[in-house]
C-alpha cells in the first residue's frame, strides 16, 4: 500500500427545489464546464504516444488535489510528452460519467458513489477504476449553539451534498448505526437530511435553514469560518483512518486502445502525489492557484489552511472502503446489491508503482478477470 501523508486529512428532506446545483463534491448532476484555455501542448520532439490528446476531467475541489497540482505543475503533461492534455472541470459526478460514457472524456477524477453507479448502470461495460487519488477530507460541522453532542443531531436539519452521493451515503449509515430512522427518498425522519449543493450550504448555514452539514473540504472549513464547529471527522469512523474520497477512472475503450497513454497519466499522478506529500505547503499553494485559474478566485487562507491537512493524497484506491461504501448504499436502499467484480484494473498502476520502487496496491478482489 502506498503511503498517504496528510496534505498540510447518507436520505433526507429535500432542499428547496430552486436551489441551484453548482459545485458538488462526489455528487450528481450538472453540466461540465470546458476549460478552453487549459490544454497543455507539449514541445515538438517529445516522445510520441498512441493518442495525440487525452481528455481528463476533474472537480475544482481540494479532494481532487492530485488533478489540481498535477495539472498546475505540469507533472502529468511531462509524462505524456507529445500527447496534449485537454481538461474539463465538472460540477458533479453524473455529468462526468455521462461524458465518459458518451466518448467526450477519457480519464476522470471522481468519487466512489458515482463511480459505482456508473459501473453498475452500464453493467460493467464502460469504466474501470485505475488508481486512487485521495482519502479523507469529510467532516460534520454544526451550529454549536444548537448542537453540542452527537446525540443532539436528533431532530435537527443536517445537509449533505446530494441524495446518494458519497457523503449522503456515509451520513445515512451513521444515522442507522445510531438506531435512528430516516426515509432515504424524502430525507424525513429522526434527523432531517437536507440535500444541498455545496456552493449553497454556507449561505443556508448562515441563514439558519440548516443546523449543520456532513460535507467535504473546503465546504467544511467554510462553515467553520462562518461560526460552525467540527463535531466529527469521518476519518475517525474508518480503520486506519483511511477511506476513498477520490478515484481515477478511465473509459474501457480508451484503456484498451491507448494503454500507453493511460500508463503515462498514472506515472504523472504517482509523481504528483509524491511531490504533494514531500512539499505540502508548495502543493497547497499550487492547488489554490489552479482553483483560482478555474474559478477566478483563490480560497482564503482562513479556509484552505485548516482544510488542507484533512486530505491525504494516495495512489492506493483503498478498494475495501469502496466495497464498504457500496454496502452502505444498499443498506440505505439507495441502490440494489451491485456486482462490482471488474470495477478495478490496477495493472498499469502497479506497473508504475513497481518501476518507482513502491509496493503494489490491492483491488480487494474486485479486479477485472
Amino acid at each position: 500500500m502506498s503511503a498517504a501523508r496528510p496534505l498540510s486529512t447518507l436520505r433526507t428532506i429535500a432542499v428547496v427545489a430552486t436551489l441551484p446545483l453548482l459545485l458538488t463534491a462526489c455528487g450528481y448532476g450538472s453540466e461540465a464546464k470546458k476549460e478552453d484555455d487549459k490544454a497543455k501542448v507539449a514541445a515538438t520532439g517529445d516522445k510520441k504516444l498512441s493518442a495525440s490528446e487525452v481528455r481528463i476531467g476533474y472537480f475544482p475541489n481540494l479532494t481532487h488535489a492530485t488533478a489540481l497540482v498535477g495539472l498546475q505543475e505540469g507533472l502529468i503533461q511531462k509524462e505524456l510528452g507529445g500527447t496534449t492534455i485537454k481538461t474539463q472541470a465538472f460540477n458533479a459526478g453524473p455529468s462526468e460519467i455521462e461524458a465518459l460514457n458518451g466518448g467526450s472524456l477519457d480519464i476522470g477524477f471522481i468519487g466512489p458513489s458515482p463511480a459505482i453507479n456508473g459501473y453498475v448502470k452500464s453493467k460493467g461495460s464502460n469504466l474501470r477504476i485505475i488508481s486512487g487519488s485521495a482519502s479523507g477530507g469529510v467532516k460534520l460541522v454544526v451550529n454549536p449553539a444548537k448542537i453540542k453532542t452527537l446525540d443532539d443531531l436528533k431532530g435537527k436539519r443536517i445537509a449533505t451534498p446530494q441524495k446518494g452521493n458519497t457523503q449522503d451515503v456515509a451520513f445515512l449509515n451513521w444515522i442507522s448505526e445510531k438506531g435512528w430512522s430516516v426515509d432515504p427518498e424524502s430525507g424525513k425522519g429522526d434527523v432531517s437530511v437536507v440535500r444541498t449543493d455545496n456552493k449553497v450550504t454556507p449561505d443556508a448555514f448562515k441563514q439558519g435553514s440548516i443546523d449543520g452539514a456532513w460535507v467535504p473540504e473546503p465546504t467544511a472549513s467554510k462553515l467553520v469560518s462562518d461560526g460552525g464547529a467540527v463535531l466529527l471527522d469521518e476519518t475517525t469512523l474508518w480503520p486506519d483512518k483511511k477511506f476513498v474520497i477520490t478515484n481515477i477512472i478511465v473509459s474501457q475503450k480508451f484503456l484498451k486502445e491507448h494503454p500507453d497513454v493511460v500508463e503515462a497519466v498514472l506515472a504523472g499522478t504517482v509523481k504528483t502525489n509524491a511531490w504533494i506529500n514531500a512539499n505540502p505547503d508548495q502543493a497547497k499553494a499550487s492547488a489554490n492557484a489552479k482553483l483560482a485559474a478555474d474559478s477566478g478566485k483563490p480560497l482564503d487562507a482562513a479556509i484552505i489552511d485548516p482544510a488542507w491537512p484533512g486530505i491525504a493524497t494516495t495512489d492506493d484506491p483503498l478498494a475495501a472502503t469502496l466495497k464498504t461504501q457500496s454496502e452502505w448504499a444498499v443498506k440505505a436502499k439507495l441502490i440494489e446489491q451491485p456486482d462490482l467484480t471488474g470495477i478495478y484494473d490496477l495493472t498499469l498502476l502497479n506497473k508504475v508503482l513497481k518501476a518507482a520502487g513502491k509496493p503494489e496496491v490491492s483491488d480487494a478482489g474486485l479486479g477485472a478477470k
